[in-house]
């Protein structure tokens, strides 16, 4: 079982929208593998395009899960573990799961799916008085980091691929998520702000570059590597938002080739952090949907699925080009043929 999570620090990379399209396309491409996705972040924006999306009762959807006696969520999961925080229980991933598919004709039949929850922000500050608890031979910590890992160890004869979307923090309940993962999709954007969020991301997950030793010790990358667990790998960095004509030779091209060259220092300095040798073995670059996006979001809609023509949207009527709609498609390929 292969485990992917979506995540950067910094919001706005386009990364539940890349989340969504990666993982439909994924499991259409692949219908003979199970796949489940984790929707770990509090928004639940991918659960709610999974469930139908706004045009099509998403919403609706995910809050009759949240509102099942055991909620069929993250968060319902999380809720549980607060009674067993150290050791796991006898765990029945089935409470939580549910699968788009009978509520979202447009979404493989392949997926399941354990959505996001407004309550994993209450159960943050739960979880991290938890793991910073002092008990005798017990590692308090880990047994929280634990959390996710401990979840997929109970399904992991029943999938083959398995995706995480992550909140845009470094919050616990995002530490117990990309602690249980293999590898790390990072969406950026053709902006100074990414080139430093990307930074950070090396220095929140791996530890580089921390402002002084003091930190060191408390580093996520420390503790997990004092447990002997494995950090996971940066296997896709994904150059988001490109504009259509101009791509990387537009104006942000200074900034998108700085990013290479931050990129290509770390390869050298820690290649053991990435599932690729060369630069350009691990980027994607990725258009801007633009309304083909936002009618995919809207509907609940792959952009493989989606028609060209006009379509009614919450009473208006949106264009979506044949011939761009084929090149967002296409990146979309580009992205999942790196997974």
């Amino acid at each position: 079982m292969t485990t992917y999570a979506f995540w950067n620090n910094k919001g706005g990379t386009g990364k539940t929208s890349l989340c969504f399209q990666a993982l439909t396309l994924y499991a259409h491409e692949h219908p003979d593998e199970r796949i489940l996705v984790l929707d770990v972040c509090p928004q639940a924006n991918l659960s709610e395009l999974l469930y139908g999306g706004l045009a099509f009762r998403g919403s609706e959807v995910l809050l009759a899960r949240q509102g099942e006696p055991t909620r069929r969520t993250i968060g319902g999961y999380f809720e549980m573990r607060l009674s067993s925080p150290f050791t796991p229980p006898t765990i029945v991933a089935a409470d939580y799961i549910s699968k788009p598919s009978q509520f979202n004709q447009s979404i493989p039949d392949n997926i399941d799916l354990i959505a996001g929850d407004p309550l994993l922000e209450l159960q943050a500050t739960a979880m991290s008085a938890l793991a910073n608890t002092s008990i005798p031979t017990t590692n308090a910590w880990l047994g929280v980091i634990d959390w996710v890992r401990n979840l997929l160890e109970a399904v992991v004869d029943d999938y083959d691929t398995v995706f995480i979307d992550t909140n845009p923090s470094f919050s616990m309940y995002t530490q117990v998520a990309i602690s249980s993962a293999d590898r790390l999709v990072l969406p950026v954007m053709a902006d100074d702000s990414s080139r430093r969020a990307i930074q950070n991301a090396f220095s929140l997950v791996y530890g580089l570059k921390l402002p002084s030793d003091i930190y060191t010790q408390y580093a996520f990358a420390t503790r997990l590597r004092e447990a002997g667990r494995d950090l996971p790998r940066v296997h896709v960095i994904a150059k988001n938002r490109l504009t259509q004509y101009m791509g990387a030779a537009s104006a942000y091209a200074a900034v998108l080739h700085s990013i290479d060259r931050d990129v290509d220092a770390l390869m050298l300095s820690t290649p053991e952090m990435f599932t690729f040798g060369k630069v350009n073995e691990g980027i994607v670059e990725i258009r801007d949907f633009q309304t083909a996006g936002v009618v995919a979001q809207a509907r609940g809609c792959p952009l493989y699925a989606q028609k060209p023509g006009k379509l009614d949207i919450m009473g208006h009527r949106v264009q979506v080009k044949a011939d761009y709609l084929a090149n967002c498609v296409a990146d979309a390929r580009k992205l999942v043929a790196a997974l």
